[in-house]
């Protein structure tokens, strides 16, 4: 029995943020785009993609699932954490992919736009890091041998993980 790919999820918060479940490919572009403003000095973007390894074991693919409604709700809380934290922050993208992802591909982007650099940053490594540590969002490891084996959410809590 074939299934068919899951839907896109989306929920928006403010009016100008974008917070995104999907199985569909990211695109750097869009999220680019929906973080832009003619308030903003500075959008900064975290794009993380597959790489080839992990601790030096070669890696061939990445398997993302998510329970989506409760991932969306870590999401909306992130966003309102950045709009009562950085106030200036206009817009907030969180989007994230599920499924099997090839090397190259990116699995999440997040993107913050804001008047200044310095709470760009800020803001957009506290959404990154918030969302590894707090959302239910599994990723398994698809090793060159055909092995694999799941990376959980809370191994991301450990000094030194690779998350």
């Amino acid at each position: 029995m074939q299934t068919k790919p899951s839907p896109t999820f989306s929920t928006p918060q403010h009016d100008c943020d974008s917070l995104v479940i999907t199985f569909a490919p990211l695109l750097l572009s869009e999220a680019y785009a929906l973080a832009e403003d003619h308030a903003n000095g500075a959008i900064v973007v975290m794009s993380g993609t597959v790489r080839h390894q992990t601790d030096g074991k070669p890696v061939v693919a990445l398997e993302y699932q998510a329970y989506e409604p409760m991932a969306l709700q870590v999401f909306r809380q992130i966003a309102n954490d950045i709009h009562t934290r950085w106030s200036d922050a206009n817009r907030v993208v969180i989007h994230h992919r599920t499924g099997r992802l090839a090397l190259g591909e990116i699995s999440v982007l997040v993107a913050v736009g804001c008047p200044h650099r310095a709470e760009a940053f800020e803001a957009c490594q506290y959404a990154i890091d918030t969302l590894k540590h707090n959302a239910p969002i599994w990723k398994k490891e698809i090793w060159q041998d055909g092995s694999s084996s799941w990376v959980s959410i809370g191994a991301c809590e450990q000094p030194g993980a690779n998350c």
